[in-house]
């Protein structure tokens, strides 16, 4: 069963006026799946294939001329050397669209493509299902204002405790969502160790696989937290350097995200350490030995795998509608922090987490530190059954909205 993507209409759309398209995104969250679904006619061939991949890298004229455009090349990341021959292809034509592309391991990839197919390519990111995917409903990008609202109010569903830590738990890969019959269990050690197995040893950054999954656990435990490298380099008896190298290796993998501080012409006091997410929910419960969903709400975590969630959704909203998620934090160093603040037209829009059905003015006071000609309209992202006002500019937003 295929569940339609948001970003479907858009790689339609670029690939009207690009002469190559690249996909790229986490393993497992569905590229080749989507890309294959929006041209069914196009011929499609995996690098993953050894003997498909030996001809791309030994002889990559003769596999452009054995697989010709218009065409679908999976996991290019693995053969970098076809893309100054797809540079050469795509210049003798004037013809859109000939080489749709997917990458999972952008540490290496975006140099090469870059260099080799400026101005020629455009580039799209592909996370795993929202909740709106997986809703079926539809989705646009998240800002806390009225018609935001009354749009939404119209067409989303209802989600209760129960039903979103289900979601949260179960986390946003297609194979987990559409094949009822995966174990979640299974699904997630074979990922973690196909992982570690095909991107990592690849970049030859780990040479101790052991400690490499704990730092993952590590991680898994501070989701939602300001990244503080010594601290987690002192838990596994590990160096500040590798640390910040395997970070940077996640992030380039699209396993986690780097929330970054705002801190232009608010407070000198502001600080300036990034906040860290896992990208999915359900790969942080299982790295945190979280077994089901009911312990999960109410263990220790509950609360920050809520924010987690809710911070990977805002992003899918605008990246999975090609836009680029200008999202930041706050906290300054009297400890005044916002969740979320979205910048968009001079206007900063705040925005607060709450595991709550009732959210109220008390949780949003912190909204004061921006100035007034800056100030948007705010929202608490709760649990609520539907929208209502907390004050004149600020809404309590259900969940199912984002």
């Amino acid at each position: 069963m295929y569940k339609q993507r948001t970003i479907e209409k858009h790689i339609i759309d670029l690939s009207k006026q690009f002469k190559v398209l690249l996909v790229t995104g986490a393993r497992q969250v569905g590229k080749s799946t989507l890309l294959k679904h929006c041209d069914t006619d196009r011929l499609y061939v995996t690098l993953d294939d050894l003997r498909v991949r030996e001809m791309a890298v030994n002889e990559p004229e003769l596999f452009l001329q054995r697989y010709k455009a218009p065409l679908i090349i999976d996991e290019i990341q693995y053969a970098p050397q076809l893309l100054s021959y797809i540079k050469m292809e795509v210049d003798n034509s004037d013809k859109k669209g000939q080489y749709w592309l997917t990458g999972s391991q952008q540490f290496h990839l975006m140099q090469n493509v870059t260099e080799s197919l400026a101005g020629r390519v455009a580039i799209i990111d592909l996370e795993g299902f929202s909740l709106k995917e997986i809703d079926e409903t539809e989705q646009i990008p998240f800002l806390p204002t009225e018609d935001f609202i009354s749009t939404m109010r119209k067409t989303s569903k209802t989600h209760d405790l129960t039903n979103i830590y289900n979601i949260i738990w179960k986390g946003a890969y297609p194979e987990i969502n559409v094949n009822l019959d995966t174990d979640w269990e299974t699904f997630y050690k074979s990922y973690l160790r196909t992982y570690l197995e095909r991107d990592i040893r690849d970049l030859n950054a780990v040479k101790n696989e052991m400690d490499f999954i704990k730092f993952l656990k590590v991680l898994a435990s501070r989701t939602g937290q300001m990244l503080n490298y010594a601290d987690i380099a002192n838990e596994i008896g590990s160096s500040i350097p590798t640390i910040k190298s395997w970070i940077s290796i996640l992030v380039s993998s699209n396993i986690v995200y780097l929330l970054q501080p705002y801190y232009s012409n608010l407070n000198k006091r502001i600080v300036k350490t990034p906040k860290i997410y896992f990208s999915d929910t359900g790969l942080c419960s299982y790295l945190t030995g979280w077994d089901n969903p009911k312990v999960l709400e109410a263990g220790a975590m509950n609360g920050a795998i809520f924010e987690t969630f809710v911070v990977s959704e805002i992003i899918k909203s605008y990246i999975h509608n090609s836009k680029n998620p200008n999202i930041f934090y706050y906290r300054d160093k009297d400890k005044k922090e916002i969740d979320v603040i979205i910048e968009k037209n001079g206007k900063l829009y705040p925005i607060e987490i709450k595991k709550s059905a009732n959210p109220t003015k008390n949780m949003v006071k912190n909204f004061s530190v921006i100035p007034e000609d800056k100030l948007g309209s705010g929202a608490v992202i709760c649990l609520a059954k539907e929208d209502f006002p907390i004050t004149d500019n600020i809404s309590a937003i259900p969940i199912s909205y984002i």
